[in-house]
This record gives structure tokens, sequence and C-alpha cells, in this order.
């Protein structure tokens, strides 16, 4: 598979972000928790080991250990700067070191979409897990940052008559759930849910992305040092494209979550066509 992401590069903006975000930077870390733990909330049963897989921050180990429902909770991260207590298992990327069959819930927050092989990835999750364990996984989707693609794209064309990728790809939602059954898990569900988040200009929408460590990190990025000029002409773009009434400009960010079973005999199955009792037009009158 050809790679996308310069995985060092990642890594280097992850630990920046970590040493000099800016307060309130982690909103979408945050909120990921948050929702992790409404939906935890929802499943009847506890967990003797979790993982919380490549979370760079501790807000995912943070909601497991509120929710009451796990024994063990480990984390695995690329670097010991993400791991301040020093406990954990260190990985490089996306390398999951885990035996199989170990593991009974694992999780993972806005790191996927930073993946070069994620179906192959995903298959490592559900290999870890043990039958009737699950996955639960949240991370950029398809209309992520879309405003800002669209006026870097227009800027970079009108100015030099050519455009170098400057924002990453994100998965869409109907790959998403394509990829769950592609790994293997049993009973997959992919949904997704997107907040409009405001600011002043281009300029504070850019400082929050270095803030989360989510600047471009694509190995097709131009080499290039960018023009400022560029990024006035993106703000000049943005601010007449999608700015409200007030003046300041809207941002999207779509976040898909994933949630799957590993396969185990004692789940529910579909029925086999042929198999009904009635008939629904039976059940319509």
């Amino acid at each position: 598979m050809q790679p996308i992401f310069d995985t060092d590069l990642l890594l280097a903006r992850k630990l920046r972000a970590l040493r000099s975000a800016a307060p309130g930077s982690d909103f979408l870390m945050e909120r990921a928790a948050e929702d992790l733990a409404d939906r935890l909330s929802a499943v009847e049963r506890r967990f003797e080991r979790a993982v919380a897989a490549f979370c760079v921050t501790d807000h995912a180990q943070r909601a497991l250990q509120a929710s009451g429902k796990v024994a063990e909770i480990i984390r695995v991260e690329r670097d010991p700067g993400m791991l301040p207590s020093s406990e954990g298992l260190l990985s490089e990327a996306e390398i999951l070191p885990l035996e199989p069959a170990s593991i009974d819930l694992a999780v993972s927050l806005l790191s996927l979409q930073e993946v070069n092989d994620l179906p192959g990835l995903l298959l490592q999750f559900r290999t870890a897990l043990k039958p009737d364990g699950l996955f639960l996984a949240a991370f950029a989707g398809g209309d992520t940052l879309k405003e800002l693609r669209e006026c870097l794209l227009q800027a970079e064309t009108e100015l030099t008559g050519g455009a170098a990728p400057r924002v990453a790809p994100f998965t869409d939602i109907r790959d998403a759930g394509a990829l769950l059954q592609r790994a293997g898990f049993a009973l997959p569900v992919a949904d997704v849910e997107t907040v409009t988040v405001r600011y002043s200009n281009l300029f504070a929408l850019m400082a929050d992305l270095r803030s989360m460590g989510a600047t471009s990190a694509l190995l097709a990025r131009s080499r290039k040092p960018v023009s400022r000029g560029l990024f006035m002409k993106a703000a000049e773009i943005y601010a007449d494209r999608f700015a409200d009434p007030d003046g300041r400009i809207r941002a999207t960010f779509s976040t898909i979550w994933l949630s799957g079973w590993a396969p185990d005999p004692s789940q529910q199955k579909p029925l086999k066509p042929g198999s009904a009792q009635i008939s629904l037009a039976k059940v319509l009158k």
C-alpha cells in the first residue's frame, strides 16, 4: 500500500502539540472522550482488560476509568512523551503490540485518520480482541476542514496556476463501515457526528490545528516554503465564502464513530433469506 503520511513528522507534531498546546485547543478530544463515555454507558457488561491505542493524550484512559466498567487499562503510544506516568506500551507506528485474543475492549480516539494502512490496523485490533470483545474508535471523517481545503486550493491555483495537497484526505462514512466488515468484525456500526466551530479568521483556525498537532504531514506535500501571500489570499476567500454576518468564519469537524465486536457464537445473527414464518404483506395489513 502506497503510504500517504510521513509518520515521523506526525510524531514530531504530536509531541510539539503536547508541549505547547493552547488552553482549550483539545476541545475535539474532550468531545470524543465524552462521547466514548456515553457509548460505554449503553454497554451492559464489564471488561477485564482494555487498551487505549494511539490516543496521544490520557482523555480515553480517564473516560474508561470513570466508566467503572474496566478492571485494567493499558495505553499504547509511539513515544514516552505521550506516557508521562511511564505506564503503558511503546510501539512503532501502526503496530499493535498485543497477543491475539488478549484484550476485551479496544479504544482509539482521533488517530485513525492519520494511518497509512487503516484496513491492516483494524485487522490487528480485531485479532487482539477476545471473542465477543468490543472495538470503539473515533476519527476525523470526510467533511472535516472542507472549507479550508477548498480555500487553500483556490488560493494556490489563482496565485501559481497549480496546487499541492495541503489538507489530508479523510474517510467517508460508507467506506468506514465497509472497512469494519473487511476486518472481520461482527455487528459493525459506523455513524458520524458533525460540529461547526467558528473562528475570528483562518489564522486562528490554523493556530488551533497546530495546537492539536493536526497540520499536514502528507508525504506528497510541497517542500517549498509557503508564502504568507498564499495564506492571506486563502483567508480572503474563506471570509468571502464561509463567514457569518458577524464576520466569524465556520470550520467543519466531522467525527466518524466505529463499533464492532470480535466474532463469537453467542452473538445475534441475521436470519437466512426465506426463513420468515409470516409475509411482510400480512404484517402491513
